[in-house]
């Protein structure tokens, strides 16, 4: 048995029921056909994966000792399998150009993992995800809520972002000392923000870094234009503001001259 290792924040689910829940919440959003697992680890999920017939499956893990495990255990799935750290990869590069992601995260890299499904965001259609609980609570709350965040924003910029389910420590070997959750994020419609998105990106990240502060002095080392300095979305802190709102701050911050409705 693979032993886990604690620098690769290796937590092994052992409940078959709840891996069988985990794939079962793939919808093949959009009819994509290539599923990416990240970090298989003993094969727990991987064994209902390879069955669905809809996906070729890609297995992504940077254990070695997990890697012989799959690859004794699993040759089906094993033919599919890189010896590779995910954040490392480069997905415009031998994959499909859409995709799905899954996997139970590795709990100290799961915040980077989304970032990084943001960069490919084009690319990736669907990720069901298992991730420590208040990571995924982040994910999915909504404006106004006290954890709501940048990758919140940034994340249901682009997704529809579902809570599906909690997943309690015993289940795991080792027992993490937190409980987790699987979300589901599904791409919506939105192929382009109706503004300048790296500008987006940038209001975002700047306004939650002060996010105690109203948006006017947040945003004050970015250089408020003056035509925007009496808005009055400058005098809500960052976690009040929904997408909407972030891209017509956006639209405004590049446009003095133009009328812009606020949503």
């Amino acid at each position: 048995m693979v032993k886990p290792k604690k620098h690769l924040g290796q937590h092994f689910l052992k409940d078959l029921s709840i891996a069988q829940r985990i794939a079962e919440a793939l919808q093949q959003h959009r009819g994509y056909g290539q599923l990416l697992e990240i970090g298989p680890g003993t094969g727990v999920l991987t064994q209902f994966l390879v069955k669905d017939e809809r996906f070729a499956l890609k297995l992504i893990e940077i254990d070695v000792e997990s890697v012989v495990y799959l690859q004794q255990h699993y040759p089906a799935a094993a033919a599919g399998l890189e010896v590779q750290d995910f954040l490392a990869l480069d997905l415009a590069e031998g994959f499909a150009p859409q995709l799905g992601i899954i996997g139970n995260f590795p709990y100290n890299i799961s915040s980077q993992i989304f970032f990084k499904v943001l960069e490919h965001r084009h690319q990736v259609l669907e990720v069901v995800g298992m991730l420590q609980k208040e990571v995924a609570q982040r994910l999915a709350a909504k404006p106004g809520n006290k954890i709501y965040g940048i990758l919140s924003v940034l994340l249901q910029a682009y997704y529809e972002v579902e809570y599906l389910f909690e997943v309690p420590p015993g289940v795991f070997i080792p027992p993490p000392k937190v409980d987790s959750a699987v979300i589901a994020l599904r791409r919506n419609d939105v192929e382009r923000l109706a503004c300048n998105e790296k500008l987006f990106f940038q209001l975002v990240k700047q306004g939650f870094n002060q996010r105690r502060k109203t948006l006017r002095n947040a945003l004050k080392a970015m250089g408020v234009p003056y035509w925007l300095q009496e808005d009055p979305l400058l005098a809500k802190r960052a976690e009040q503001l929904n997408v909407a709102d972030f891209v017509y701050l956006a639209q405004a911050w590049e446009k003095p001259q133009t009328t812009i409705t606020n949503p």
